[in-house]
């Protein structure tokens, strides 16, 4: 993500999205009543009376902009669009008042136009600006011919293959059958050098599958090799991926993994609930008791909850007594977690009645 302009007097930043991440990012900083432009392409109609029947229009392409009422975002086929009523743009062509969607693309500035950037939504961009084009890890969970990728990225988990190979069975008897494992590992070497700045890749899988590929790697690919570890699992495919991001093993390889730092915050909130540990509160109503009575060391929000100017106080509450604050993305399995808990939780000082 890159800011190309920036007037804080005005309330308007221009910012050009570079990554899925950043269109995730976007999602959240978006707001309704929020005055977005961009460029847009639109099919205008002959209204001279003269047109056929057949005569779909002409596309041109503009700038417009939409006072914002919905937006919405789509992980797997990457698509972020805002919804809301035209206020600026060509009037020859567009009624304004009209409704249009915008679809936010990659390489596309566009311009957000708030009555107030909140701390948070700022903060949100500078994270979004530094982490840009970063890929935390990927992980490759494989087994005999079949491999899948779990790609950790800011938002959650992105999956990609499955990889499939051309390999027969070990009873087989197939003398191409190096050749063919060869030519599958390659595949998913190929795969990976699709990605850039790759922090971490681990290499998992219940067989000896991960450690040929690993070789593999060492023999042809000595770069990527020099950043992949190796782990076990009971599982090949995506059950696999799960095992290693349930074992923690990412965020022990990087301390700026979201997901994996994520997941462990939950994981801890809800062992210490289990445990019926007094020094913890959950939902709504109990944790903002706690954040008032200046109770709250380590406060959890899920991140659809945080455009609410109530919550935010209580997020700037808990900072200004020395408490930190965690914003938990809703697209992975801890956010859905923290969902069932209300979309907040804290752990304690002080146990507060």
């Amino acid at each position: 993500m890159k800011i190309t302009y920036q007037d804080t007097k005005q309330g308007v930043m221009e910012i050009v999205p570079e990554t899925l991440d950043d269109l995730w990012h976007l999602s959240h900083i978006i707001e309704e009543g929020d005055i977005l432009s961009s460029k847009t392409t639109r099919r205008i109609q002959d209204t001279t009376g003269d047109k056929l029947r057949s005569d779909r229009g002409v596309k041109k392409t503009f700038t417009i902009g939409v006072n914002v009422e919905s937006i919405s975002f789509h992980m797997f086929t990457g698509k972020l669009r805002a919804t809301g009523s035209i206020v600026s743009g060509p009037e020859d062509l567009i009624p304004l008042g009209s409704h249009h969607t915008i679809e936010i693309k990659f390489n596309v500035p566009i311009k957000i136009k708030k009555e107030k950037w909140s701390r948070w939504v700022l903060k949100r961009v500078k994270q979004a600006v530094a982490a840009s084009k970063k890929l935390s890890a990927i992980i490759i969970a494989i087994e005999d011919n079949v491999a899948d990728l779990g790609l950790i990225r800011q938002f959650g988990l992105e999956y990609y293959g499955p990889i499939i190979g051309n390999v027969s069975g070990k009873r087989i008897i197939d003398k191409n059958r190096n050749k063919a494992i060869e030519e599958f590992y390659e595949k998913i070497a190929k795969s990976i050098t699709k990605f850039e700045q790759i922090q971490n890749i681990i290499i998992a899988g219940p067989g000896f599958a991960k450690n040929n590929f690993k070789d593999y790697l060492d023999s042809k690919y000595p770069e990527i090799a020099k950043i992949a570890i190796l782990e076990s699992t009971g599982a090949g495919g995506r059950a696999g991926i799960h095992e290693i991001l349930k074992k923690g093993i990412v965020e022990k390889l990087t301390s700026e993994n979201r997901i994996a730092i994520e997941m462990s915050a939950i994981n801890q909130i809800l062992e210490e609930i289990a445990k019926s540990n007094q020094n913890i509160a959950y939902g709504k109503k109990e944790t903002i008791a706690a954040a008032n009575a200046g109770a709250i060391e380590s406060l959890l929000i899920l991140d659809t909850n945080v455009k609410n100017p109530e919550i935010e106080k209580i997020m700037d509450l808990v900072e200004n007594m020395n408490g930190k604050v965690m914003v938990i993305s809703s697209q992975h399995d801890g956010g859905k977690q923290l969902e069932s808990l209300g979309g907040m939780a804290a752990i304690l000082r002080y146990p507060v009645k």
